[in-house]
């Protein structure tokens, strides 16, 4: 139960940047905190006379909270873990600033070497296809994966661990929220096979300020922060900065210099972060260090390769992951074929998993 009243501790604005742990020794139990009196709170010197009201004020405002928390969490099935308990991200203990609670549904992947994969919202081509690319080959490989679960290159990056692993999402909101709204089955499918993690109580809307708070969770749990696509001023360069604070492993992969949305992940290179072309390069800095998986995916896809038909390796040959080609395009370098056998032969490549389309029918390699 002392659990309960550490998570509403922390979620109190006020003392956000009290020192909780300090408190947790002084007092000994959350619940000491949360009932402690005016003057036993002052004389324990660790929080200012604002602070103080504040607790004051909210446990006058909320005197059952701890106890209807306990309810909401189990209605939810949302699990917690401390800071002392063995459930708790290890690399992220010895982070600035860590949660004295974190939130959950699913399974926490400790078991698994972390990477955080962060970029864009506003995803290309090329960083949908480098998300998946990266993502599906460390995951296979036995990494778990770490991202926002936000649009853009958090979404393609959790997809593509899903395929062949497992992957974790950080949100900057309750657990009973599901932001953006068009990820609620991703987030579902990611609580079935990983965990998704929150600092914040049920309830807790998407403010702007959780983010770079839900930044340092991301780069805290894990080993290295990989930087698919980011602009100039990007959230994942908030992430990457984190990361280097805490001491972990920064890679970006390297794209077109005239291109507005890679500006950020290109300053990274420039200013010392390791430019990674393919997983292999990441692996390379842990092998070693941490047990690794075989990864069976490319073998897979080799097999999956070497069972089309002439026609459709033909095609899929033409088609690259980062430039979206129209049947038209595909005409143009085929003239023999005709756009109904075009089409029907696309439709058998993404039948098979091997490519992806839009809904302006642009297709690209998988």
């Amino acid at each position: 139960m002392d659990k309960y009243y550490l998570a509403i501790l922390q979620n109190i604005p006020e003392l956000s940047e009290a020192p909780l742990e300090g408190l947790l020794e002084h007092f000994v139990t959350g619940e000491s905190i949360w009932r402690a009196t005016d003057e036993e709170l002052k004389c324990s010197h660790l929080l200012t006379d604002i602070q103080v009201q504040a607790l004051l004020a909210f446990r006058l405002e909320h005197p059952d909270y701890p106890h209807k928390l306990a309810e909401q969490c189990q209605k939810l099935h949302l699990s917690l873990c401390t800071i002392t308990e063995k459930e708790y991200p290890p690399l992220l203990k010895e982070a600035y600033n860590p949660p004295l609670v974190l939130f959950y549904r699913g399974k926490l992947q400790n078991a698994c070497p972390r990477i955080a994969m962060v970029g864009s919202r506003k995803i290309t081509s090329y960083g949908r296809a480098v998300a998946e690319k990266f993502s599906v080959s460390l995951a296979g490989q036995g990494f778990c994966i770490v991202s926002g679960g936000a649009y853009g290159v958090d979404t393609e990056s959790h997809r593509g661990a899903l395929s062949t692993g497992v992957t974790e999402a950080v949100l900057g909101c309750g657990l009973d929220i599901s932001y953006p709204a068009a990820n609620r089955k991703l987030l579902a499918e990611i609580a079935e096979k990983g965990a998704v993690i929150s600092e914040y109580l049920p309830g807790t809307p998407p403010l702007k300020h959780h983010f770079p708070a839900r930044n340092r969770i991301i780069a805290g749990m894990s080993l290295g922060v990989l930087v698919v696509e980011a602009a100039q001023r990007s959230g994942s360069l908030i992430t990457a900065k984190l990361g280097l604070e805490f001491g972990r492993d920064i890679f970006a992969v390297p794209a077109s210099i005239f291109a507005d949305g890679s500006i950020g992940s290109n300053q990274l290179i420039q200013q010392g972060a390791k430019p990674v072309l393919d997983s292999e390069d990441i692996i390379i800095e842990y092998r070693g260090k941490i047990k690794l998986k075989t990864l069976s995916q490319k073998n897979g896809k080799m097999e999956k390769d070497c069972a089309l038909s002439r026609e459709e390796r033909e095609i899929y040959s033409l088609l690259r992951p980062d430039i979206p080609m129209s049947i038209d395009d595909i005409i143009f370098q085929l003239p023999t074929a005709s756009p109904a056998q075009l089409s029907v032969i696309l439709l058998q490549l993404e039948i098979k998993g091997l490519v992806r389309s839009d809904k302006t029918h642009m297709y690209v390699r998988k």
